[in-house]
């Protein structure tokens, strides 16, 4: 059983955040923030300390971090006195985010996967697999709920290792013809 980091990140946060369509999905529709927000997965974090990983100025990560925070989707977690100064300490708000409404882009995250995506020679990951059958609704939102738990577990591991890996899952419904229950 892999090791699940019960004190992943290190400030409180929600399980479940639902956020609107149109403003949340508009607020991730970027690298940097993304980025910001995969790094607060694991702790808190200055503005400074976040520009230092991503290689990026400190105004243009403090840019990012206000359009998260104007989402909903990050806030000041803790704060330290550092000489005369105050340093906020930013983390996200939920683990994982809802959206609710209409998905104007509906890709964006297939999009990140084949952006960031590397194939190390002779590797076994990445790992890809897709099937397809015919269930019923209350069982594909059974194997829905999986996913989500899977995908909970892979965020609270504890951190280790050279490489950041990615985890992408989905449930989705097709217009791919299926055989009716009578068909032989």
């Amino acid at each position: 059983m892999p090791q699940i980091a019960a004190s992943i990140p290190d400030y409180e946060l929600d399980d479940v955040a639902v956020i609107s369509a149109t403003q949340g999905l508009k607020a991730i529709a970027d690298d940097t923030r993304m980025a910001i927000l995969d790094l607060l997965a694991e702790r808190a974090a200055t503005t400074s300390q976040l520009a230092g990983v991503l290689g990026k100025p400190k105004g243009t990560v403090g840019y990012h971090l206000d359009v998260l925070k104007s989402a909903g989707l990050v806030h000041v977690v803790r704060t330290a006195k550092v000489r005369a100064l105050t340093e906020k300490y930013f983390g996200r708000v939920a683990r994982t985010y809802q959206v609710e409404g209409p998905m104007d882009d509906r890709f964006g995250m297939l999009r990140r996967v084949m952006e960031e995506c590397v194939f190390p020679e002779g590797e076994i990951l990445p790992m890809f697999t897709l099937r397809h059958v015919r269930i019923p609704a209350d069982r594909a939102l059974e194997f829905a709920q999986r996913l989500v738990e899977l995908s909970e577990e892979f965020v609270a591991s504890e951190p280790g290792g050279d490489t950041t890996f990615g985890l992408l899952a989905g449930l989705y419904p097709t217009a791919m013809p299926g055989w009716d229950g009578d068909d032989e």
